[in-house]
């Protein structure tokens, strides 16, 4: 029996409009952000499902009610909040300017912007070189992000057989998600407000689509 999850990206920020690092930090979200998160709604409009999750950050939880608005169920009333499902934690990195940021982790390795790094090396060595880097050694490495990640996969392994679940999350997340269990999706960072399906079971875990900003035609 497997379980199937929808992930969604929360809707545009102020940090993402700035490309700004946005880890465990929040700003609210943009009146794009807001609209992201009314059409991701719509998107998912026709699916009945049984839970949604969100992030415990405020931008993925009111992208949660938002979707809830455009979203025409009447037995959910609010998101269940699971910090597992944040944001990778950037450390001293959180806030700065993402370009700027690149420089400083990769420079020593000749890279001058974090596409370089992606497709060379992959997200895991991404996010130990943003650890490595922070002075305070603050920002999660690639095993301290999957050992709280792994915490919400089991949450949803083991919710009751055949269940459907929304989950509201984030960028590098989702990303790091589709790296791990997909075979080569991930190709760009997820758009905000767009949906990822996967299918669990106890031993399993399937990428059946990534970022669309409508569910496919079967």
């Amino acid at each position: 029996m497997a379980n199937v999850v929808y992930f969604v990206r929360h809707g545009e920020t102020f940090f993402n409009l700035y490309h700004r690092m946005q880890g465990w930090s929040d700003t609210p979200l943009t009146a794009k952000g807001k609209e992201d998160a009314a059409n991701a709604g719509r998107a998912l409009a026709n699916l009945d499902f049984d839970y949604l999750f969100s992030s415990d950050l405020k931008r993925a939880v009111d992208t949660a009610n938002i979707i809830l608005e455009h979203h025409p169920t009447d037995k959910i009333t609010a998101p269940i909040k699971e910090p597992a499902f944040r944001e990778e934690f950037f450390g001293y990195f959180e806030g700065s300017d993402d370009a700027q940021s690149a420089v400083m982790v990769g420079a020593p390795q000749k890279f001058t912007n974090f596409r370089e790094i992606f497709d060379q090396h992959g997200i895991a060595k991404v996010q130990d070189m943003i650890a490595a880097s922070d002075p305070f050694h603050n920002a999660e490495s690639h095993d301290e992000f999957w050992k709280r990640l792994d915490k919400g996969f089991r949450r949803l392994r083991n919710l009751p057989d055949n269940s459907v679940s929304v989950v509201v999350s984030h960028g590098m997340t989702i990303s790091a998600i589709v790296d791990r269990f997909g075979d080569g999706q991930e190709t760009e960072a997820p758009l905000n407000g767009s949906i990822t399906k996967l299918t669990l079971d106890q031993n399993n875990t399937h990428v059946d689509f990534y970022n669309q900003l409508q569910i496919p035609d079967k």
